[in-house]
């Protein structure tokens, strides 16, 4: 979907934001509901998982992250984000706990959220997701930081696909998606590689390409996410030491 073009901190060169988009969700218009719906669904699940690793019920974490959104669209509470501050990761998980603080009476939450849907989620998906988070040890800030990492390779993976379809080499790209983030040099001889009928070189060479492309692309999802270009390799230490810990 389009939004809103906003300036971006870094003028030159530097991909436009997460930090775009929420300019773009500030008021109560349709495009700015649109606006939020895209920041809901990049971001309605590591909120959820945070709530649930935090102790909320199922039930109450849906109503929960529904009635956050709600709220930031009723309240315009976006026009208080601010680039400069940081990741837009931390503004998020700071204003769900603004939220919860001044939102303890699960009826008002759902009050102010005028018992609407903001967003359409698959619920069970959600919990079926959060059942797999591993080590119940972790706290709630790192199973949220291990959600939005998740979300962001997700988001990395789907865009690259998605270029191949467009140039109809998707069945090119399923052969070898499995390959993208493994750092081996062994081809697999699967059903679908063979398929391709590809020399062996020719493989290696495509394999490798798409590792850069999708090297790319996740640093543009990264960049999206911070405040300056600098910030980025930063950031994607960060999303990696997420898995390690």
């Amino acid at each position: 979907m389009s939004t809103n073009s906003e300036p971006t901190p870094a003028q030159a060169g530097f991909a436009p934001t997460r930090w775009s988009l929420v300019a773009a969700a500030q008021g109560q218009s349709e495009p700015a509901r649109a606006a939020l719906g895209e920041l809901c669904q990049l971001y309605w699940y590591p909120l959820y998982a945070y709530l649930r690793r935090r102790g909320s019920r199922e039930n109450d974490a849906q109503d929960e992250v529904q009635g956050f959104f709600a709220d930031l669209l009723a309240r315009e509470a976006l026009s208080a984000a601010d680039p400069a501050r940081g990741r837009f990761r931390s503004f998020l998980l700071v204003s769900l706990r603004n939220h919860l603080a001044h939102e303890r009476d699960r009826a008002q939450a759902l009050k102010r959220g005028g018992g609407a849907q903001v967003l359409s989620i698959d619920w069970l998906s959600a919990e079926e997701r959060f059942r797999l988070e591993p080590a119940d040890s972790d706290t709630p800030e790192r199973v949220f930081e291990r959600a939005w990492a998740t979300a962001l390779l997700e988001r990395t993976l789907a865009r690259l696909e998605a270029e191949f379809e467009a140039k109809s080499r998707g069945t090119l790209f399923r052969a070898l998606r499995e390959r993208i983030g493994d750092s081996s040099k062994e081809i697999p001889d699967t059903p679908a590689v063979r398929g391709l009928k590809m020399n062996e070189q020719s493989l290696r060479v495509t394999v490798h390409r798409l590792r850069k492309r999708y090297r790319e692309i996740l640093r543009e999802e990264v960049a999206q996410t911070v405040a300056t270009p600098a910030d980025v390799d930063e950031e994607l230490r960060a999303l990696f030491e997420t898995f390690s810990r």
